[in-house]
């Protein structure tokens, strides 16, 4: 089965967030999805520029629309001090105009399998029609404090030691006391209505609520 149905991924924005398997799972769709259609790939935090299609630092809208015209499928982003790509400076309205599908790395796990979240994260973009969760089973069978990036925040809410090793049972919980869903919502509600009410071209937008948990389907290979 396809990513795309598997996911059933819609045209607009699509934002992945958790740990570790992001970027292979961003770099995975835009493949599958450029082969027939426009796919825009861009983060809200930081990534290293795509090794696998072409890379445009802080471009016009003329210049991404002509890399796409020409290979369907586009890195776009703002140079950071570190040599990776942060958020793009063209907003994701435009983006949405320019491509079929905007596919954001929108959170970091530090190359950890599993992600416990601040209270400013993720960095989901208000257009986001879709978020999808990856959770990396590499982290499982190892202590919490070698899997997990932020730790401490996972231990206080399970109310375990960092010591103790992550089954797949104590991360589902852990889901569901941190309650993405429920803080997307919170996190969406306190920017501009007339920003999270916007619609992107040809998209059919699904509550920002809805939140996909999958297992990373092939080990990270040490990427955010």
């Amino acid at each position: 089965m396809k990513l795309q149905k598997a996911l059933e991924i819609q045209p607009g924005v699509t934002a992945i967030i958790g740990g570790g398997g992001k970027t292979t799972l961003m770099e995975c769709l835009a493949e599958e999805l450029s082969a027939q259609a426009r796919v825009i790939v861009c983060t809200t935090t930081h990534i290293y520029p795509e090794q696998n299609m072409p890379c445009l630092v802080s471009p016009s809208e003329a210049e991404v629309e002509a890399e796409l015209a020409r290979t369907h499928c586009v890195c776009v982003g703002s140079a950071s001090e570190s040599g990776k790509f942060s958020a793009p400076e063209l907003t994701f309205r435009t983006l949405c105009a320019l491509a079929d599908y905007v596919i954001v790395e929108a959170d970091g796990s530090k190359r950890l399998p599993l992600k416990a979240h601040a209270a400013h994260e993720p960095v989901i973009p208000p257009e986001a029609n879709q978020t999808i969760l990856v959770v990396g089973a590499s982290g499982f069978g190892r202590p919490m404090r070698e899997s997990v990036h932020r730790a401490p925040i996972a231990a206080q809410a399970l109310d375990v030691s960092e010591d103790t090793t992550v089954t797949p049972e104590l991360w589902a919980k852990f889901l569901n006391l941190e309650a993405l869903h429920t803080r997307e919502v919170e996190m969406l509600a306190t920017r501009s209505s007339s920003a999270a009410s916007t619609e992107c071209s040809s998209s059919t937008l699904m509550p920002h609520s809805k939140i996909q948990s999958i297992s990373a389907w092939r080990r990270s290979r040490g990427r955010r």
